[in-house]
């Protein structure tokens, strides 16, 4: 037994409140190294009436660890709690003093979880469970209205630079609704609607304005009622890390200097504020001199920060934010943001752009989620890059699993891409296969789902600028093959709760294979699917133990049959294959 691999801490992800009744319990050891672990719990105030001993199962693994979980009702709101490690004939007791190697006599030396507040819970809106979002880059989607395009506006559709514009509109997105509902989106995402000078408009000159160019204040509300109305919710992108330079506030800045009102609203290091050797004397986003940050910790700041969230969200009805560069904005500025905005609409989406490890922002005081790149690089590296096997590509799902609670998991925002990075079908080299494994990955896993505009269509593209392609709209040059499988896995992620639930099983996952059997459960329904991939260049047969019943193929061409309490599939090259179990023989069996 590797005493020294074994972790375990009170809160974050290793104890934390599931819902009003139940915990989670978690403990890491090393992989293979435990036969069983069992949770002593009780109330610490009526231990002996209240003492139970749980057995765990392993909800998780990677390449070094088992990840154990188990679920609790501490009858009144509190818990104490050790574990029992088996290895053979052996037993050790954990608490928090340490290791033990006899059961303690009481309880005060446990690890104690002291009251279940309500106030300290994470709790995400229950809508973004079953949300499937889709992206829009506004200056790519459509252009609706020309007249209020700009003057130098280019062709739709020619070939985009960091400089140019196309005229995509907030009336070109009300006319294509009817596209997005037959997709099945039931939220919308969009890149930064407010008044700005460059195409991206991440260098915000006016908050409370909508970018003239996209249309008016008038005009959003009109979007987001129309949105409403087809059952899609709507988060905007909010640029609260730093202004623009046409920012007013930062315009006084540079013209009186230190003598600015506003002088106190910027990082600037070295008066006046300029650009020395191409680095600027004041903080910015990277070194970009359009992008002053602005100072989240000064009163003044958060008033008018927490007044656009409120105006937008009160007035205008949004259903959530998305904070760019979230990460290098304070905490205690997004838990004052948090507060001001749940005060106004508790179900509104908070959700932080982070691209590394986020636990300290998912602690229910800041955000509901952040984008989940670390899920889309393992997706990349196993459908397309072909840099992970099987084994290694359920080694990243499982270290992903086990380091948020499962309510953070639930409420994840998981994309394949974005205006930040290449297309997927580029990355996939313009193999749709890939791509299509890539998809089926992202509308299978717990969380929201993110669609970035045009990828159901196959746009492709490099990184920015090549990424922010105008939208096809010429249904002959639409991949309507594309589009049919997106709509399809789409509309099979809805109708099924075991595809969006957090209970993940990793069936058959074996080093130096590329195949990959997933098993996907819902409890309350008792849902059973299991999605079998092969990310390979050559066509792959597979057995699987899965004797409970009937299995029917529900989505891709893949034949299967039964044989010996077994099933035999044969996958195409880049081929997959979702098979859901038939209740009604797995009731008889």
């Amino acid at each position: 037994m590797l005493l020294e691999a074994i972790y375990h801490r009170p809160k974050m992800n290793w104890s934390y409140v599931y819902d009003r009744s139940t915990m989670h319990l978690r403990l890491r050891s090393k992989r293979g190294d435990l036969d069983a672990v069992i949770a002593i719990i009780g109330d610490k105030y009526a231990w002996d009436r209240t003492v139970l001993h749980l057995p765990m199962r392993i909800f998780a693994r990677d390449a070094l660890f088992d990840y154990w979980e188990v679920e609790a009702q501490p009858p009144y709101r509190r818990l104490r709690y050790g574990f029992q490690l088996i290895e053979g004939e052996e037993s050790v007791w954990m608490t928090e003093r340490g290791f033990e190697q006899t059961l303690p006599d009481h309880p005060l030396e446990f690890f104690d979880f002291p009251f279940m507040n309500p106030v300290d819970f994470f709790e995400a809106p229950a809508w973004v469970k079953d949300a499937v979002f889709y992206q829009i880059f506004p200056e790519r989607f459509a252009n609706g209205d020309p007249s209020i395009s700009p003057k130098n506006a280019e062709p739709w559709g020619g070939e985009p630079t960091p400089v140019n514009f196309f005229g995509g509109d907030l009336q070109g997105v009300l006319d294509h609704l009817d596209h997005l509902s037959a997709l099945g989106i039931n939220a919308i995402y969009f890149c930064p609607v407010f008044q700005a000078t460059t195409n991206h408009k991440y260098n915000t000159a006016d908050y409370l304005r909508v970018d003239p160019h996209f249309g008016t204040n008038e005009k959003l509300k009109e979007l987001v009622d129309a949105c409403h109305a087809r059952g899609i919710r709507v988060v905007l992108d909010a640029v609260f890390n730093h202004s623009g330079r046409e920012f007013l506030p930062f315009a006084d800045v540079l013209e009186k200097g230190a003598a600015s009102r506003y002088a106190d609203w910027f990082h600037v290091r070295e008066w006046p504020a300029r650009i020395e050797d191409g680095i600027p004397t004041y903080d910015t986003f990277a070194f970009e001199p359009l992008m002053p940050k602005l100072n989240t910790e000064h009163p003044d700041v958060k008033e008018y920060l927490l007044e656009v969230a409120r105006y937008w969200i009160q007035d205008m009805g949004i259903d959530g934010w998305r904070l760019d560069v979230a990460n290098e904005v304070d905490h205690q500025f997004w838990r004052e943001f948090r507060q001001t905005v749940k005060s106004l609409n508790p179900d509104a989406y908070l959700l932080g752009e982070i691209w590394h490890d986020s636990i300290m922002w998912l602690q229910g005081d800041q955000f509901d989620a952040v984008m989940n790149y670390p899920f889309t690089n393992s997706v990349m590296d196993y459908a397309v890059l072909g840099k992970l096997d099987g084994l290694g590509f359920a080694n990243e799902i499982g270290k992903l699993l086990a380091a948020y609670s499962q309510p953070v998991t639930e409420a994840a925002f998981n994309l394949l891409g974005s205006h930040d990075t290449p297309r997927l079908l580029t990355l996939c080299e313009g193999d749709v296969r890939k791509m299509k494994l890539a998809v089926i990955l992202l509308l299978t896993y717990p969380g929201a789902p993110c669609i970035y505009y045009g990828d159901e269509v196959g746009l492709d593209g490099g990184y920015d600028p090549g990424c922010r392609k105008c939208m096809e709209w010429d249904e002959q040059k639409q991949n309507k093959d594309l589009l049919d499988f997106f709509t399809k896995a789409i509309a099979l992620r809805k109708q099924h709760a075991a595809l969006r639930s957090a209970d993940i099983t990793m069936i058959y996952a074996e080093a130096g294979d590329p195949c990959i059997a997933i098993g996907r459960k819902d409890q309350d329904t008792g849902e059973q699917f299991v999605l079998v991939l092969n990310a390979s260049e050559e066509p792959r047969s597979m057995e699987l133990p899965l004797h409970q019943g009937t299995w029917r193929n529900v989505f891709s061409a893949t034949t299967r049959e039964t044989q010996q309490n077994k099933l035999k599939l044969d996958l195409e090259a880049y081929g997959f294959s979702l098979l859901q179990l038939d209740v009604k023989s797995h009731v008889k069996a």
